[in-house]
């Protein structure tokens, strides 16, 4: 058997063999395959067929060899699996600032619990990206999905029963760890599959789940939390918001499945010395996506570079038992993240993930909360027109003056859910416009721009006078911040070599995940106390760290290293 090939096309299924020729080399060429004999040639060279696929067997670099793959079936199928999982990760991250103002009354929230709750997933993520990047790049991806899958459904499903706020809590970090290993994990595996024509664009389309997350979850929550499904007893409450959760966990369950039908990282098994299983995988994509047999690919043998080459001499130390090889591997890609040359890309892209996300989600996860408080204003008020800072003021003084079972209130109006599922759609255009442009303006071009227009529209928050201005404004933040998301994705994730990808991805997202937290907890805070603050330290930190992004290489249509 074959490790890393679903097992319907397992080995048996195809004839893997070394070149017979070891002086042949192919390098990749997006139109055909370049030979390079290690011998002298006098005479004159043989003219190459015109169809790479019907040249004599050779031996290729990656490149060429997922280029003559072709791309079809394969990685369509590929596209929708990953993209399901980051948007499962999404949806999962995001449906907590649906929860907050229907949860409010049964888990006896006030704004600093609110910002904790919103927070604790973050802080799980911190524990599990590492863990899992590492196992990643130990064990390979492919498992490490499938696990990570399982366990966030689990969560998800347990949380929705919790009836208080500490178990709640505890759930939703066990949650956030699961979700923890996911983004680094998928961003490395679907990226590995692509040909550098086509990853900018395809890693772009792959971002845009995020924004169908976004909306999906936006759709379920109107649809489902004020409709009041769901049962009340006096000893067990499993209310609208607990179904809303519910639903949310079912992704999960669905991509566990789907995992199962996908091979492992052939670039993953080829820095772990493992060309035949690389080749046979290779060999049953181009079957899916041209039709043909396997024993058709034209690539016969798989090239590894001195640098490559050097990695793997130093895996081959002995080392006794599985589990002590496996903490070898962790420290050692680890120590190589904090190295030169790597550590100017680690330092820099933990400085921007850090940045971006104290935007993204400090932003992001409160927009609910916002527009909840915009419609408790202007029922006492209507018609008038007031700022985010005077709104708040209002809110926090009411709830201040009235006790806490007066001041709770879980009927929250539909149009709260409706104005959020508004803003969120429109990343749906912004995400169409980084899919066409990623690959030729550029990644760094996206990510300045985003970063720019996005900070621009957090201090303009402080302009906002009435719910409309502020749906505009959230709307128009949302479509440029997730141009930048995509752009983010596809810098970090081509940035590093294959043998520390899902690690470096992981240490970046660590910091990703450390913005989160402050964004939801001190935003919460300076909400409520200091108004204007948080939209100026938004639009500096969005824009400061876009800017970063300039320092970085240029990654747009390179081979992975």
């Amino acid at each position: 058997m074959v490790e890393g090939l679903p097992p319907q096309y397992n080995a048996k299924n195809s004839n893997v063999t070394k070149s017979e020729d070891d002086n042949y080399t192919a390098a990749a060429s997006h139109d055909s395959i370049v030979i390079v004999t290690t011998t002298t040639v006098t005479d004159t060279p043989k003219k190459l067929p015109s169809d790479p696929e019907k040249a004599f067997p050779v031996k290729a670099d990656f490149e060429t060899a997922i280029e003559l793959t072709q791309y079809g079936k394969f990685h369509y199928i590929l596209l929708a699996i990953c993209g399901l999982v980051s948007m499962s990760e999404e949806m999962d991250v995001i449906s907590m600032s649906f929860i907050l103002p229907s949860a409010e009354c049964d888990l006896e929230l006030d704004t600093q619990s609110k910002g904790w709750l919103n927070s604790i997933i973050f802080i799980g993520m911190m524990v599990g990206a590492y863990t899992w990047g590492s196992l990643a790049d130990s064990m390979g991806r492919k498992k490490v999905l499938i696990v990570i899958s399982l366990m966030n459904g689990l969560c998800i499903v347990a949380s929705s029963f919790a009836q208080s706020y500490m178990p709640f809590m505890i759930f939703r970090f066990l949650n956030g760890v699961a979700l923890g290993g996911s983004g680094p994990v998928i961003w490395s595996y679907f990226a590995e599959f692509q040909p550098k024509s086509r990853r900018g664009s395809m890693l772009s389309f792959m971002a845009a789940f995020w924004s169908l997350g976004n909306i999906f979850v936006a759709s379920l929550a109107w649809l489902v939390i004020p409709s009041g499904v769901g049962f009340v007893t006096k000893y067990f409450v499993y209310n609208s918001w607990r179904v809303f959760l519910m639903i949310c966990a079912i992704p999960s369950f669905i991509v566990c499945a789907l995992l199962l039908y996908l091979p492992e990282s052939p670039k993953f098994l080829l820095s772990r010395g493992k060309e035949e299983k690389a080749l046979n995988i290779f060999q049953w994509i181009y079957k899916v996506n041209t039709g043909k047999e396997m024993t058709d690919y034209p690539v016969k043998g798989l090239i590894i570079d001195d640098h490559l080459n050097q990695e793997l001499e130093e895996r081959k130390r002995p080392l006794k038992g599985n589990f002590k090889k496996m903490l070898w591997d962790v420290t050692h890609t680890t120590k190589q993240l904090f190295q030169s040359p790597v550590l100017k890309f680690t330092m820099i892209s933990i400085t921007i993930n850090f940045t971006f996300h104290i935007g993204y989600y400090g932003l992001m996860m409160w927009l609910p909360e916002l527009f909840n408080r915009f419609d408790q204003y202007s029922n006492h008020f209507p018609g008038e027109s007031a700022s985010v800072c005077k709104v708040t003021d209002f809110v926090v003084n009411l709830e201040s003056h009235l006790t806490k079972s007066q001041s709770c209130n879980s009927a929250i109006p539909s149009t709260v859910y409706l104005e959020s599922l508004i803003s969120v759609t429109a990343a749906l255009p912004a995400n169409l416009i980084a899919i066409l442009g990623m690959d030729t303006l550029g990644r760094k071009f996206f990510m300045v721009f985003s970063t720019v227009s996005a900070g621009l529209c957090s201090a303009g928050m402080m302009f906002v006078v009435n719910k409309t201005q502020n749906l505009i404004v959230s709307a128009i933040f949302s479509g440029v911040i997730s141009c930048g998301n995509a752009a983010l994705d596809c810098l970090i994730t081509e940035v590093f070599p294959t043998h520390l990808r899902a690690t470096g991805i992981a240490v970046s997202m660590v910091s990703a995940r450390l913005g989160g937290i402050i964004g939801n907890v001190v935003i919460a805070q300076l909400l409520d106390t200091h108004c204007p603050a948080p939209t100026v330290i938004v639009a500096f930190l969005l824009i400061a760290g876009g800017l970063m992004s300039l320092i970085l290489p240029n990654t747009t249509k390179k081979a992975l290293n």
